[in-house]
């Protein structure tokens, strides 16, 4: 967001950056500047007071309806980074996130699935502008890759990164290939959780340490089952093949050539990433695959996108409905799931709701529990 903004400045228009929340305005400039390292002079904390403007976005589902409340005329915009609802459980927050693209409000997307799906969804068209990266830093190394190793971006505070599937996934591959190294990146080792198998937990990272790894590892591994993420893109540009889900999500945007994507299950996404670790010719032509597609998907295609659909919009060119077309073409790797080789020991960490455990237990023993937990809840209010 705040590099879109910076970039508009640097067109010759002037951005006023609305935080979320409250703090000292004297130093909402300075904390964007310190933590982005982008210098804004006109930074307010709170959407309380909103001043008159030409364009007005909305950069959160929450914020989409102030946007649309706005007591001026404007061009009102939504720049959409995710399909927000699916952060939720079925319910209110869900339908409410659908319901802010249900406002009138211009949408420009990040990739072309959102595009995709908000048109089918909702009828509602939208600018979009390709995901990139930053070539100055995400690129091929001289240093060769001499280990079998897979990577994988485990983000156990982001349901939508699918870490438990990803680690059931792993778990299988370190099973048949014990030699294989394993490398877990993108959050602290303290939060890691139980990993049952042989691992090294990197830790955060770098943008520097990830292009690193991305040139030592033989095979990246980023599950999103949202909008896809920036990472796979970053890994392509440093050419490693990538291994996704095969879902609706990653249709759009990522490369057949270039990306293997799989069945859901544990058993075809292990089954994916063994097939890779079998075949070096495979690997070397989705990786210089990658690195061609990524070629023209650079920040600043990003950003110039980003400034003609703010153009067209001044000159009151909107975007119109028009269909999109898959961009993968393949069907998935897949993998029977019923029944598997591996020892139950690899399968025995999927997590279980709470009351599992309780409900396990015989049933004379789970009708004592109750008898007791009722007598002692009933004390308690009694006294």
């Amino acid at each position: 967001m705040l590099q879109h903004a910076y970039a508009m400045e640097q067109a010759g228009d002037t951005c006023h950056i609305y935080l979320e929340g409250s703090g000292d305005q004297k130093q909402a400039s300075q904390l964007i500047e310190r933590l982005f390292g982008y210098k804004f002079k006109y930074v307010s904390f709170g959407w309380q007071d909103i001043q008159t403007v030409d364009i007005a976005v909305a950069t959160i589902w929450y914020s989409a309806i102030i946007v649309r409340n706005l007591p001026f005329d404007c061009i009102r915009c939504y720049f959409v980074q995710d399909y927000e609802a699916m952060f939720n459980p079925m319910g209110d927050a869900y339908l409410l996130a659908e319901n802010s693209y249900r406002y009138g409000l211009i949408p420009i997307t990040i990739g072309r699935w959102l595009k995709h799906e908000l048109g089918k969804r909702f009828q509602v068209p939208a600018y979009h502008f390709d995901f990139g990266a930053d070539q100055n830093i995400y690129r091929p190394l001289e240093e060769k890759r001499h280990e079998q190793s897979i990577c994988f971006i485990y983000q156990l505070d982001k349901p939508r990164r699918c870490s438990h599937i990803g680690l059931e996934a792993l778990g299988i591959v370190k099973h048949r290939r014990p030699d294989v190294q394993i490398y877990l990146f993108g959050s602290s080792p303290q939060d890691k959780g139980h990993i049952w198998f042989e691992h090294q937990h990197l830790g955060l990272l770098s943008l520097e340490e990830c292009n690193s790894l991305y040139n030592r590892c033989t095979i990246g591994l980023c599950l999103s089952s949202s909008n896809p993420s920036r990472i796979p893109f970053e890994m392509m540009a440093a050419g490693l093949p990538l291994v996704e889900l095969w879902r609706d999500n990653n249709f759009y945007d990522l490369p057949p050539e270039a990306v293997s994507l799989s069945d859901q299950t544990p058993e075809s996404l292990a089954e994916a990433m063994l097939l890779l670790l079998d075949n070096p010719e495979e690997r070397e032509r989705m990786s210089q695959a990658g690195i061609e597609y990524m070629a023209v998907r650079t920040l600043q295609n990003e950003t110039d996108t980003v400034l003609e659909a703010f153009s067209k919009l001044k000159q009151g060119v909107f975007p119109q409905l028009e269909p999109d077309l898959p961009l993968y073409n393949k069907p998935p790797i897949t993998a029977d799931c019923r029944r598997d080789s591996v020892p139950d020991l690899a399968y025995s960490h999927i997590p279980r709701p709470a009351y599992s455990r309780f409900q396990s237990l015989p049933l004379p023993l789970r009708n004592l529990l109750r008898r007791c937990y009722r007598k002692v809840r009933r004390f308690l209010m009694e006294g």
